[in-house]
């Protein structure tokens, strides 16, 4: 019986899809950890390969906007790579809630910042250090990619091995603005100023109703909020950070990513296929599902076997 490409490819990746949870099952057993940070509980889940201790070094895996380390993307990929024979730790970043699990409650207050995220990556690290884990790479996936680019580039840690950064973000002032306007239908250079007005008087902590805030409608925020997330500057271009990071680094892109747009042209004039090495996953979009998982496991493994 002849089946057409296409199905096949779709009843393969169904059965890998539905495989997962068992894989995972006969797999190493992931625990949840916590720690405290800055009067907060953070969560992770820390998954040891099979015949592997901390001190063998794990991956640190840090998700994208709002979500958590539940998400298919993460969770998946998690497995994937633990089944390889790697340890993972998949953290949720806290973005200001005590214990946090699961998506972010856009209807909730948004208090969190951009870069609240390096202080906790940081928090992890050290309490990896302190449990004596051996090398950590560090991925980041979306935002997150962008936020890990960050530690590597202006903090780093002795136990920092290798960067991986999936579909990191990219930024441009004029795509930001576009964004935010197509988005909450509001110019932006309004409430940036309005924010910038309250943190002068010392009011950065004062919610701002139903100002809208990433891809939260109507969401209430504080001024010092919004402004991490939305003042200018060249540094949520994740591109532009490659060359400050002392870790050999490796970014994966989507061939069909509509939401991290331009990042091939990007990295064209940066990746020297050396310290910084890039490919990219033809088909997938930018959250990596299904067989993309293994794809970008099979790059993973490829830059951490390599002698750079």
């Amino acid at each position: 019986m002849f089946i057409p490409r296409f199905e096949k490819f779709r009843a393969v990746a169904l059965l890998i899809t539905l495989l997962f949870p068992l894989a995972a099952a006969f797999g190493a057993a992931a625990e949840e950890v916590k720690i405290k940070h800055d009067k907060l509980a953070l969560n992770g889940q820390l998954a040891l390969a099979p015949g592997k201790s901390l001190k063998d070094g794990l991956v640190l895996l840090v998700h994208g906007t709002l979500a958590h380390n539940g998400m298919d993307t993460i969770a998946n990929l998690a497995a994937i790579v633990n089944g390889r024979g790697y340890s993972t730790l998949s953290i949720n970043l806290s973005l200001g809630l005590d214990d946090r699990h699961g998506m972010y409650d856009c209807k909730a207050p948004h208090r969190h910042r951009h870069l609240d995220a390096l202080d906790e990556i940081g928090a992890w690290f050290d309490w990896l250090k302190s449990k004596g884990a051996g090398p950590v790479v560090l991925f980041g996936h979306s935002r997150g990619g962008n936020q890990v680019a960050r530690f590597a580039a202006e903090r780093g840690h002795p136990l920092l091995s290798r960067v991986v950064l999936m579909a990191p973000a990219t930024w441009s002032e004029a795509a930001g603005r576009q964004s935010f306007e197509r988005a909450h239908g509001r110019p932006l250079q309004k409430a940036l100023a309005d924010a910038d007005a309250r943190i002068k008087a010392g009011k950065g902590g004062d919610i701002m109703p139903k100002v809208g805030l990433l891809y939260c409608p109507d969401a209430d925020a504080t001024a010092a909020a919004f402004v991490s997330y939305y003042r200018p500057g060249p540094r949520m271009d994740t591109p532009s950070m490659m060359k400050e990071i002392k870790a050999p680094v490796l970014v994966i892109a989507a061939s069909n990513d509509t939401v991290v747009v331009g990042l091939p042209e990007r990295m064209k004039s940066v990746a020297d296929g050396k310290h910084i090495r890039f490919a990219v996953v033809d088909g997938a979009d930018h959250f990596f599902l299904d067989l993309f998982a293994e794809d970008v496991a099979d790059q993973m493994e490829k830059f951490l076997k390599s002698g750079s």
